[in-house]
């Protein structure tokens, strides 16, 4: 057969068994495309559940973390995007793990094809050949089969998450799930827990071993496993050198640094308001407070100090508020909140206490509103008598002839009293209600002088609030410490401009504690009866701070006197909020006068009551009927009944009667009233007068 032929027919084969194979090549890659369509559709949609699943984080006002809650699983996982963390945990990350992760759809091909042949050379895996994209695949979809229908599943996820999302989102959901031993879950949560710090100022050390540990969190855990640990460490940096990423002495720098070796606390500051917001919103996954972590931070080192220093069971609280907008810059419930010996988890800022002298001033802003005294206005401090009340000073002493200035520096009880029964401690306890304080009263009494001296509960909130006032010309800020929900409109009114200016600028000159300036801020102390409750409440311009100390169980602490405990402690929470105190601007129609350059009503306190009550006031106020312990029969058994007449005795007009704590109308001149029983059994009957005097009687009616 000639040469030609032959040539003719093996070209002729040739090309049949091309044709040949390409059909085959054609039928199996449709046969694969068809298995692979049918196993992406098995698969079913994308599942983002695991990276929405995220601890529960309140941050104060800049983002700051306050405090974090672990997921229903017990896990610690922080949201964090790409621009949380420091660039060169970024940079050293991808060279470590995905060089090509910016270019590639999901899958890298070049890397896939290495990691092949590198089995086929080795007998084993040297590299793996999964993307950044992969891994977050896997995470999101976690299963223990490390097959090839495993990777099969992961690349075509990966293709997914490409498709969907960009890469910035794509690195976000591993920096937020990726693994860091025990319970720790993205980077955010380890470099808190191993550092201390958040990822945005991390060393190119602590980089380094974040970027290792998510290759073997548990077999190189720092905190169990240190030497494993800086090994992974230091390959990073190896590669990270190779690739040019870093500079020899960075790398000799970061090799040489020491690995943790422990777990730090995720922060938890201020517990008691985190979980209040938490609670009044289950549904939200970021919570941001108008606080401010540092001074936060400061301020419970502060608590915790003091508490320390007074005794083993004692506790102290503190609220910082900033006068302008009512925001809550800072919320200390308690001196420890894991201390279950001090009660940490009682909040004592909402906690209802009695507050000693600190609501003096409030007796001085009616007075000075009302026209009846000025600051220079004489006041007597000599032993008085209030129908069997008999106030004394906290120190057993009197002063004789004092100024209104200089008695409510000093805290003096007696000219507080005088003023307060000009007043009418009913008047007193209206205004701070209508200002918004939830004042309380003993049981079944009505308000009388006492209630000046800290004969009622009230909590470190309200008192915080009311002295807020003194510092925003007389009106009550309404406290907010939601971020960007600050209250529309202003607070109720205490008392006016003038009043509380004249109030400031006298709390101003009070002698400072051995810690403090004097002038620097205005301040007051209050020391509750038996010496349970410590006070002091101080502002300046800008920013109002309450302080509190004692115990919580209300038991007595020797020696807690609020001027030598609770004033040096406001003075140091002014110190460490930092900054330069500014006083009170003064308003118009202020009058700058010493006592004899006062007009002649204001010199002296003015006194209103005629000579002839004056001298009935001076037999003492009793319940002339029905006397104690008295069975009244009223005919209610019957199904009517008639009015129960009440008539009092001595003390001074006008007298306001209450019944079981309930008013039974306005002040009347007349000793007598009359109440209409609603059904049988006990009665608990009060009677105050003008002068703050009380008398109280128990009936049963029948």
């Amino acid at each position: 057969m000639p040469a030609a032929s032959r040539r003719g027919i093996v070209a002729l084969v040739c090309s049949r068994a091309l044709r040949g194979a390409v059909g085959v090549c054609v039928v199996l890659l449709v046969a694969a495309g068809i298995v692979l369509a049918h196993f992406i559709a098995s698969l079913g949609p994308l599942d983002l559940a695991q990276v929405e699943e995220r601890s529960i984080v309140v941050s104060d006002r800049e983002g700051r973390l306050l405090r974090a809650f672990t997921t229903p699983q017990g896990r610690w996982r922080l949201p964090v995007g790409v621009d949380d963390v420091d660039p060169r945990f970024i940079t050293l990350l991808t060279a470590y793990e995905d060089r090509r992760f910016r270019s590639h759809f999901g899958i890298d091909v070049l890397a896939m094809m290495r990691a092949a042949a590198q089995v086929v050379l080795n007998g084993r895996v040297v590299s793996g050949g999964s993307t950044l994209t992969m891994q977050v695949a896997r995470l999101l979809e976690p299963r223990e089969e490390r097959d090839l229908a495993a990777k099969l599943r992961q690349a075509v996820r990966a293709v997914q998450l490409e498709r969907r999302f960009d890469k910035d989102t794509i690195l976000g959901f591993y920096l937020t799930m990726a693994p860091y031993g025990g319970n720790l879950e993205g980077i955010r949560a380890a470099s808190l827990a191993y550092f201390g710090k958040e990822p945005k100022r991390l060393s190119l050390a602590e980089a380094a071993l974040l970027v290792a540990l998510p290759q073997s969190p548990e077999t190189r855990r720092p905190d169990r496993f240190p030497e494993a640990a800086r090994a992974a460490r230091d390959r990073v940096l190896a590669r990270a050198l190779v690739q040019g990423e870093i500079t020899d002495a960075e790398a000799q720098a970061a090799r040489e640094a020491p690995v943790p070796t422990g777990r730090q606390r995720v922060p938890v500051l201020a517990p008691h308001l985190a979980e209040a917001v938490v609670r009044a919103a289950p549904g939200r996954r970021e919570h941001r407070l108008t606080l401010d972590a540092r001074l936060q931070a400061r301020l419970e080192d502060l608590a915790r100090e003091t508490a320390e220093r007074v005794d083993p069971r004692a506790s102290a609280a503190i609220i910082a508020i900033d006068n302008s907008s009512g925001a809550v810059r800072a919320y200390v419930g308690a001196a420890d909140y894991f201390s279950a010996e001090r009660a940490g988890a009682v909040d004592a800022v909402l906690a209802v206490r009695s507050p000693g002298s600190a609501l003096k001033p409030f007796i001085y802003a009616l007075a000075f509103e009302s026209g009846l005294a000025h600051p220079e206005t004489v006041l007597d401090d000599r032993p008085s008598r209030y129908g069997i009340y008999q106030p004394k000073n906290f120190d057993l002493t009197f002063q004789g002839t004092v100024t209104a200035r200089h008695a409510l520096q000093l805290s003096l009880n007696v000219p507080a009293v005088e003023l307060l029964s000009e007043i009418g401690p009913v008047r007193l306890l209206a205004r701070l209600r209508a200002a918004g304080a939830d004042i309380v009263l003993p049981k079944d009494s009505a308000p009388g002088l006492a209630i000046g001296l800290g004969g009622v509960g009230v909590r470190l909130f309200d008192l915080a609030r009311l002295y807020a006032a003194f510092a925003r010309g007389g009106v009550v800020p309404t406290l907010w410490w939601q971020d960007g929900a600050a209250p529309a409109g202003e607070g109720p009114r205490l008392t006016e401009p003038v009043a509380a200016w004249y109030v400031a600028d006298v709390l101003r000159g009070a002698p400072a504690p051995q810690n403090g300036l004097p002038g620097l801020i205005a301040y007051k102390t209050g020391t509750s009866y038996g010496y349970r409750d410590a006070w002091a409440i101080g502002f300046d311009r800008r920013t109002t701070i309450a302080v509190w100390v004692g115990r919580p169980d209300g038991a007595a602490v020797p020696g807690l006197v609020a001027r030598q405990v609770a004033a040096p402690m406001l003075f140091e929470a002014f110190a460490r909020r930092g900054g330069v105190s500014e006083p009170v601007p003064e308003p118009p129609g202020v009058i700058h006068a010493t006592t004899a350059s006062l007009p002649p009503p204001l010199r002296h306190l003015r006194k209103d009551v005629p000579k002839t009550v004056a001298a009935v006031a001076q037999a003492p106020l009793r319940i002339a009927f029905p006397p104690d312990g008295a069975r009244v029969d009223l005919g209610l058994s019957e199904g009517g009944g008639a009015p129960l007449a009440l008539k009092a005795s001595g003390g001074s007009p006008p007298f306001l009667w209450y019944v079981n704590g309930a008013p039974l109308g306005p002040h009347s001149p007349r000793r007598e009233a009359t109440w209409e029983a609603d059904g049988r059994g006990f009665a608990r009957v009060t009677v105050v007068d003008g002068r703050g005097a009380t008398d109280s009687v128990t009936v049963r009616v029948e």
